[in-house]
């Protein structure tokens, strides 16, 4: 259902985009009826749709020809800073060293193994060669059996997590089972036999967990999930002596555990399911560390003796604080490496698991990100981090608990043209609408900086509770070094400064994450960060949302957009129970089918329900065919909504991917080039001034 002037020889392409056929179909909720001009085009299985599909990336592609020599620049940049030949540093496990390696010219890991650091390597699996043919290819999960004897791994070919798991002799290479329509998480028995594992329903959530003996017709469900605002999963613990299924909805959890030494037993509730009760669990041996809401919404840490017959009360040992957000725990034999934020900053904290004294760890640079990493050998002196910043490479560096020291393994290699002194980071606080200050991260080339005169790129998500960390991007350097600053605004719906942050942009305060993103605009434009005619906003996903809304609240601010997968049509999918992830995400939008409250104040914000006449900024939108956490349909629809109503002249591009998913292109390599279109799209703006 397109009308589009055919594209036969090159030369007669009009310039004009395709138009999409207004096909009015009502929905109605709570006595009030919207119009949806465009809901045909959720139908993929109609010709129309496709055609119109293709006709956008057509359309596209002859806008962005002009590009066709920078893109391609972009795309060499890019590689370049990338080291065809690389390794992981490895990580020990259960007798072994773990790492991958990618191959001059590859597009995937090699993974490998060995008994000791300078014994022969053992391939494991060779991703290159299984994603031959295939558009699109992704290992979502791999795990060694507890007798190092059998491989899982589950892979995706569609980019909407449809996995298939395997289990595979490591030896001989022998596929000895393989299931379909898993959900990639899976937990071994101590016997290295009988597995557990995750299955989708129709929809792609997972709702059930099930154990089989591996190659054996004996497979039974061992937990169903009837609640569909809960989502299961399941693993090991680190010591590979407890099976764990966690079931957890926005704002609540439960927990079971199992002995892998006794697969064929019942499991055990950690906890029954309470309103708003969220906690986790880390076992060790016979104790177990759980990360909890129980006592503040920044989170505790509490440990309780596993017993079978009962869980003790539990035992505070991190207590709550309202400056501090735990975020997540690792469990050595002698202490805890407790992930916290205070300040918006992450930081890691150090306690002893005997006299629960703790101190926070030195890891030098103050705003920098790091993550705990492959920590698989509980008696190690040293703990493995992922290290980086907005200036400093991505680095895997081990953290010395005794010497209070780190002492780097590896620093990612960007390239022989980088120079780190070149670049300068930092963070100010930019005051919202009422009162509240808002972080922003900052970086770009000293050399480069003019006051009130660089274009500005300011990126947000605000979602879930997921903090936007500052980290380094080889690839933002193709704009760093054409003079451009880069900004992470750290909006309200993230936990950047603590939980109650993430309380402050969702559900029925999810504008507050709209009008900071235009407030940090506002107050960078005014400091003199930039060209208050050359600011540009991107965010993917649940920040594709913050992209539309803010277009629609104030479109004269930006001189281009950048949306990925955007999140744009909220009403009618949180009104939809059988989109994947709805059910799901009730305690983040609010459910609009139940309370007209919610229906009403999604409606105010939704950004295909608040299009107007208005002259919109230059935008690009990129979706994928197969995305089961937003559906194509929702960006085509946004897309051909602000087409109708655009009384501007800049251009509104829509490209499709129609192999892939919420993630975009698999491999090292495949997405780069659309990065480099975007970059592009942006740069051809900046050249038009």
């Amino acid at each position: 259902m397109i009308t589009l002037v055919r594209l036969i020889p090159i030369v007669l392409i009009s310039l004009q985009p395709p138009v999409a056929d207004i096909v009015p179909y009502e929905i109605t909720a709570h006595g009030h009826t919207r119009i949806d001009n465009y809901y045909w085009l959720r139908d993929i299985e109609d010709p129309g749709v496709t055609e119109y599909l293709e006709a956008e990336n057509a359309f596209s592609d002859f806008m962005l020809s002009e590009y066709a020599a920078l893109i391609d620049t972009l795309v060499m940049e890019m590689r370049e800073r990338i080291s065809e030949e690389d390794s992981s540093v490895p990580y020990y496990r259960n007798g072994y060293w773990y790492w991958y390696e990618y191959r001059e010219g590859d597009d995937y890991s090699v993974n490998f193994r060995r008994r000791d650091p300078d014994g022969e390597p053992e391939v494991l699996l060779d991703e290159n060669l299984l994603a031959i043919g295939r558009e699109y290819f992704r290992v979502e999960e791999m795990s060694v059996s507890p007798d190092n004897s059998i491989l899982a791994w589950a892979f995706d070919t569609t980019g909407g997590h449809w996995n298939t798991l395997v289990f595979q002799d490591i030896r001989t290479g022998q596929v000895l089972d393989r299931i379909h329509n898993a959900s990639g998480d899976m937990a071994w028995a101590a016997d290295s036999r009988m597995v557990f594992y995750g299955l989708n329903d129709q929809m792609g959530r997972t709702d059930r967990i099930m154990r089989r003996s591996i190659g054996c017709d004996d497979e039974a469900c061992v937990y169903m999930e009837d609640d569909l605002t809960f989502w299961p999963s399941v693993w090991n613990s680190n010591d590979g002596r407890w099976v764990i299924i966690s079931t957890s909805s926005t704002l609540e959890s439960e927990c079971r555990v199992l002995s892998a030494a006794a697969p064929g037993d019942s499991f055990l509730v950690v906890h029954p399911r309470t309103d708003d009760l969220e906690y986790y669990i880390e076992p060790i041996g016979n104790m177990f560390y759980i990360l909890t809401n129980a006592e503040g919404e920044n989170y505790s840490v509490m440990q309780a003796s596993a017993d079978a017959s009962s869980m003790p009360e539990w035992e505070t040992i991190v207590p709550y604080s309202d400056a501090v957000l735990i975020e997540g725990i690792d469990v050595f034999d002698k202490i805890l490496a407790v992930s916290v934020r205070t300040d918006g900053l992450k930081k890691l904290y150090i306690v002893d698991r005997e006299s629960g004294e703790g101190y926070y760890a030195n890891l030098g640079e103050e705003n920098s990100t790091i993550y705990t990493s492959s920590n698989y050998d509980p008696s190690a002196d040293s703990i493995r981090i992922q290290y980086t910043s907005m200036t400093t490479p991505w680095s895997t560096v081990a953290y010395d608990t005794g010497a209070d020291t780190i002492r780097i393994l590896k620093m990612e290699d960007v390239g022989d043209h980088f120079d780190r002194s070149l670049y300068e980071s930092h963070r100010i606080m930019a005051p919202a609408e009422d009162g509240t200050l808002i972080p922003v991260s900052l970086v770009y080339r000293t050399d480069l900086f003019r006051e009130g005169e660089n274009p500005l790129v300011l990126n947000g998500y605000g979602a879930y509770g997921f903090s936007m960390n500052p980290m380094f991007s080889s690839n933002r350097l193709s704009l760093l070094d054409r003079g451009f600053v880069f900004a992470n605004a750290h909006v309200r719906g993230g936990s950047d400064m603590g939980r109650w942050w993430y309380n402050q942009g969702r559900v029925l305060s999810k504008m507050n994450t709209f009008t900071d993103f235009i407030d940090c605009a506002e107050y960078l434009i005014e400091e003199g960060y930039c060209d208050s005619e050359k600011v540009f906003a991107t965010g993917g996903s649940a920040g594709g949302l913050i992209m539309g809304a803010v277009i629609n609240l104030r479109p004269d601010i930006w001189r281009g957009v950048i949306a990925g997968v955007p999140f744009v049509d909220v009403l009618t999918t949180m009104l939809d129970p059988t989109i994947p992830l709805t059910t799901n995400e009730y305690d983040e939008w609010g459910n609009p089918g139940e309370s007209e409250e919610v229906y009403r104040y999604i409606l105010s914000y939704s950004p295909v329900d608040n299009l107007d006449a208005v002259d919109y900024p230059a935008i690009y939108v990129n979706t994928g065919v197969n995305d089961n956490q937003v559906g194509y349909w929702e960006p085509t629809k946004w897309v051909a909504g602000i087409r109708s109503l655009n009384t501007g002249s800049e251009p509104v591009l829509l490209r499709v991917e129609m192999g892939t998913g919420h993630g975009g292109a698999s491999g090292r390599f495949g997405w780069l080039r659309d990065l480099a279109e975007q970059y592009a799209f942006i740069l051809g703006l900046v050249e038009e001034e």
